[in-house]
């Protein structure tokens, strides 16, 4: 007699509690040794279907030892009852439990492929089991293109895939014809002769007598065992590697049933990524829209110049408010300013309003007076004519450069302007040149609407007053900017004996509307942010339906030798792969929109960021998102899986 293969003693398993408590199995000792084929009958809630289970690992003995080759099992973790039944155990069910949107090849794979084997090895080997069943020819059909008796045959292919010790059937000629049931036994006897160990659990009394030993239950006990026959140690024609897949098997396999999954159920699929596809397109559109706002606003900042300092007047903030000019700062500051190290020209400034008069053409507009140094302080050109001298400054000449807008609302041709004269407060001043278009300023004000005149003529014949509104001071080298902003606070601090002004560098003004500008591209891509997390809470809802709908499949697997790690692994994949199916078609989609606003005129600028951001937040996002329904389906009971309908 050969040495225990399975031993129950004193196995009870109770379910529910107190008044409502069903002990289905009470107090089973049971040994089968290697090699038999043993029968387990009992009518339906007899205990049979309860006692296959524990025998194979599908459950556990609420009290009692089960032990396997001398291995107590009782109290393994899910994990070690997931190698167990890989290594020990193939299961024949009477509902035949195939995953209908797989393939008979891919079918039969299943085990092998949470054993670890490699893709051309298992296949090889399912191949040549199908074969063997005269399923020859039928690897590529499904199981809905073959009958109840070819179904069958692919589950007992299943189960010899990992070279499995212990066959148990569960009622497998219950749904068959008897023809096709004569059939199935035979191989099943085919089985036991090539020494695997068979259990078949049946209602009927005439399968039971094709079996070595017959055991019969009621009420949860045994009642009746014919015995062990006495029988050589098997021996096996081929074992096929039991180990743990390796983490990139498992992934490859975890995306192929992404993939699968997602073929079969192409228009849930399709509204799933639409979600995505809408969160991730308006994340990059979003972004690109707010970087090319940035860049614009920055560029029109740098025109300006990045070696700029600004000296404006302190003192009474009503006066500053109301745009009056403050007794502070005068021409003389300015010369001084403009003796420090590092300066090129200190550029004096009065501005006001006045109205431009020619002929029966008046327009009121922004009049400026500046000494020559003006264009070099403000990065501007000349377009028509010239611009006012240090002499014209000096002697007071009433010339004035305009502005584009200025001239246009004067002359209908701007060219013609030059030379011709205009009243400006009732003088007479000669237009020198017309400046080069600049257009609007960061915020929004009309750069070309303005008329500059000689600071000095300005202070006589304009303003009434010598004092200035601001100096602009060009340094040459802006390395050393914040050295020459403290000699000129310095210098004015020694002219005026109070801190009267306020002094501003580009580079301070630059990363304010830079920092404001970045705000707005957060506000922005967090408003956009919220469709994509809409649409992760979608891939979740969508998840955990197709855990529900995929119950049994999650029982099958976890019979075939799945690892809880193993089901996690695969429902986090196929989450994961769905956003980032959904991340790349909404990177492409984004960058469609941004081509559809460049030719509306809007202002883009795209980079990698944004897309890169937007891809790795979907990503995550299904990670996230995929963790609750992927570990609901690893938590699944393998028993109450397999019963689901």
């Amino acid at each position: 007699m050969s040495e225990p293969l399975l031993q129950l003693q004193s196995i009870t398993r109770v379910y529910g509690k107190d008044s409502a408590e069903v002990r289905a199995l009470d107090g089973v000792d049971l040994t089968i040794t290697e090699g038999e084929f043993v029968a387990i009958v009992g009518q339906s809630g007899s205990g049979k279907s309860t006692l296959m289970n524990l025998l194979g690992c599908l459950d556990r003995p609420t009290a009692g030892t089960y032990r396997i080759h001398g291995q107590d099992v009782s109290k393994m973790d899910a994990d070690g009852l997931a190698s167990l039944r890989r290594r020990t155990f193939g299961f024949v069910f009477q509902r035949y439990n195939l995953l209908a949107n797989v393939s008979a090849l891919e079918n039969v794979e299943i085990p092998a492929v949470y054993a670890g084997v490699r893709q051309s090895e298992r296949k090889t080997r399912a191949r040549e089991l199908l074969a063997r069943l005269g399923l020859n020819g039928q690897e590529k059909s499904r199981p809905g293109q073959l009958s109840g008796g070819q179904q069958q045959r692919v589950a007992v292919a299943r189960a010899l895939m990992n070279d499995a010790e212990v066959i148990l059937a569960d009622e497998p000629t219950g749904a068959l014809d008897s023809g096709t049931s004569r059939e199935l036994l035979e191989l099943l006897e085919g089985l036991h002769q090539s020494g695997r160990t068979v259990i078949l659990i049946t209602h009927d009394q005439k399968v039971a007598a094709r079996a070595d030993r017959t055991i019969e239950i009621r009420d949860g006990k045994i009642i009746a065992d014919s015995g062990a026959v006495p029988r050589s140690k098997p021996c096996f024609e081929h074992r096929t590697a039991r180990t743990s897949p390796s983490f990139i098997l498992q992934l490859t396999e975890s995306i192929k049933t992404a993939f699968r999954s997602l073929r079969a159920n192409l228009f849930r699929t399709a509204l799933t990524l639409l979600g995505v596809v809408i969160g991730v397109a308006a994340v990059v559109a979003m972004l690109a829209v707010g970087q090319g706002s940035q860049r614009d606003v920055m560029a029109r900042f740098e025109d300006m110049g990045a070696n700029l300092l600004f000296v404006r007047p302190g003192g009474d903030r009503g006066a500053r408010m109301r745009g009056d000019a403050i007794a502070t700062l005068t021409l003389e500051d300015a010369d001084a300013l403009g003796e420090l190290d590092n300066v090129i020209a200190a550029v004096p400034s009065r501005s006001g309003s006045a109205t431009l008069r020619r002929g029966n053409a008046d327009h009121r507009g922004s009049v400026e007076g500046v000494s020559e140094d003006w264009l070099l302080a403000n990065n501007r050109r000349v377009e028509y004519g010239t611009f006012f001298t240090a002499e014209d400054v000096d002697r007071r000449v009433g010339v004035v450069v305009l502005g584009t807008t200025t001239a246009g609302e004067l002359f209908d041709n701007v060219s013609d302007a030059v030379g011709e004269y205009v009243f400006l407060s009732g003088a007479p001043f000669e237009i020198a040149g017309v400046l080069e278009e600049k257009g609007a300023s960061s915020f929004g004000s009309d750069q070309d609407d303005i008329a500059l005149i000689p600071i000095t003529t300005g202070m006589m014949r304009v303003f009434g007053s010598s004092y200035l509104s601001s100096i602009t001071i060009a340094v040459e080298d802006t390395d050393v900017i914040s050295t020459t902003e403290s000699e000129a606070n310095t210098l004015l601090l020694d002219r005026h004996g109070t801190e009267d002004f306020r002094i501003r560098n580009t580079a301070s003004i630059l990363e304010s509307v830079q920092q404001t500008q970045n705000s707005f591209s957060m506000l922005l891509g967090a408003v956009a942010s919220i469709s994509l997390l809409v649409g992760g809470i979608g891939v979740m809802n969508i998840m955990l339906v197709s855990v529900s709908e995929r119950t049994r499949e999650i029982g099958v697997r976890m019979a075939t030798g799945a690892r809880r790690s193993d089901i996690l692994v695969q429902f986090i994949v196929e989450a994961v792969v769905v956003c980032a199916l959904g991340g790349m078609i909404g990177i492409l989609s984004g960058f469609g929109i941004c081509a559809i606003l460049v030719n509306l005129g809007t202002s883009i600028a795209i980079t990698p960021l944004p897309a890169i951001l937007a891809f790795s937040t979907a990503f995550l996002t299904g990670f996230v998102f995929g963790f609750l329904p992927a570990r609901n389906a690893s938590r699944l009971d393998p028993v109450r899986a397999l019963s689901a309908e």
